[in-house]
């Protein structure tokens, strides 16, 4: 009888912890739908809506118009194209931490979402200088035909909010879901990981460094498209030299991310220096934009510019004090947890088998007893 009331404990208890594991994944897969399609909505909506401020612009705008007059207009489809960038951006960002299951990139995503939020504020300011300064500027010498026709902020304002609305609530709705999400993440880390609180918080210093290095890649590529449309001339040698920078960026980030993971002293020493040349950078970029002798090449998109610039600047120094953590966590065992990640569905599939194998049939308990 000892026996069998053994088996049947076990069988007990690993029944229980079959149920409770998954309950959590039946959570975990609803919060996740649930957060993927709210921001599927978010990013459906705000691009419909930006595609037709883009299509009502174009519209108004006077097919007559002479090549220096057609260059200021470029900065108005160059805040919309890169707006559109950030939402598509938004929903990888999203698909991705729910598939790493990273409880920083969550974090990470109700940030970048209220970024969007000022940026939406910053664009709807800057579609209002535009638009009336265009709509104030004569064809010729035509008395009557303007660059852009008068009523073209008029059929446009009223999107433009709706964009900010959307965004804020959308945000509002998505940071309840990430809540919901954190706890069930942070147990996925628990069984992964364990209880050790030193190898946690090392381990969290890696999930803060790689959702950092996404962030950076997307205002990077941001603040070096703007600046390539609106600011530079195609025949300026430093138009070249930018558009060659945005893939080897993509290289640096690679970089990045394999010289910590696999814990590789020189490649860390390597991606610290090119951190510092971009603080250099974006340091020189963000006083020439305000030099009196230059102001005038950016007049056209100087508060966006600046925004990206600071806020890529703040992300570079952050990324680079994670860093140094990263590096000095290096031989203390993280490489070896990181080398046995798994994706979180295979994750709980394996937890899920080993349970099943390890359970008795039930047949057999009844027929014991």
């Amino acid at each position: 009888m000892g026996y069998y009331s053994t088996v049947n404990s076990k069988f007990s208890h690993a029944l229980v912890k079959a149920n409770v594991s998954v309950s959590r994944q039946t959570k975990q897969i609803n919060w996740s739908i649930t957060l993927f399609t709210l921001a599927f909505i978010d990013a459906a909506i705000v691009l419909a809506f930006e595609g037709y401020v883009f299509g009502k612009f174009e519209a108004h705008l006077n097919s007559d118009i002479d090549a220096d007059q057609r260059a200021y207009t470029v900065a108005i489809p160059t805040y919309l194209a890169l707006f559109v960038f950030a939402e598509v951006y938004q929903l990888f960002l999203c698909y991705d931490a729910l598939r790493c299951e990273n409880t920083i990139q969550c974090i990470g995503i109700a940030l970048f979402n209220t970024a969007m939020l000022v940026y939406a504020g910053i664009q709807y300011d800057q579609l209002d200088r535009a638009t009336r300064t265009l709509s104030s500027q004569l064809v010729g010498a035509s008395e009557d035909n303007y660059v852009l026709d008068p009523s073209a902020w008029g059929d446009i304002q009223g999107f433009l909010i709706a964009i900010m609305a959307v965004i804020g609530v959308m945000g509002f709705l998505m940071c309840y879901v990430m809540f919901k999400l954190y706890g069930i993440f942070g147990w996925s880390i628990y069984q992964h990981i364990g209880a050790d609180i030193r190898m946690k918080r090392r381990y969290l210093c890696y999930q803060i460094y790689i959702t950092l290095l996404k962030f950076d890649f997307f205002f990077f590529v941001g603040f070096t498209i703007q600046f390539c449309v609106i600011v530079l001339a195609r025949k300026d040698v430093e138009f070249g030299l930018t558009i060659a920078v945005i893939p080897l960026t993509l290289l640096v980030f690679a970089l990045a991310t394999v010289a910590v993971r696999q814990e590789n002293e020189i490649g860390v020493a390597a991606v610290f220096f090119i951190f510092l040349s971009g603080m250099a950078y974006f340091l020189f970029k963000l006083v020439r934009m305000y030099q009196p002798s230059q102001s005038w090449k950016y007049i056209a998109a100087r508060k966006s510019l600046t925004a990206f610039a600071v806020i890529t600047l703040v992300l570079i120094v952050v990324t680079t004090v994670n860093l140094i953590i990263c590096a000095l966590n290096f031989n203390k065992g993280l490489k070896q947890s990181l080398a046995d990640e798994r994706h979180s569905w295979l994750w709980h599939r394996r937890e899920h088998e080993m349970i099943q194998m390890s359970t008795p049939p039930t047949k057999r308990r009844f027929s014991l007893d």
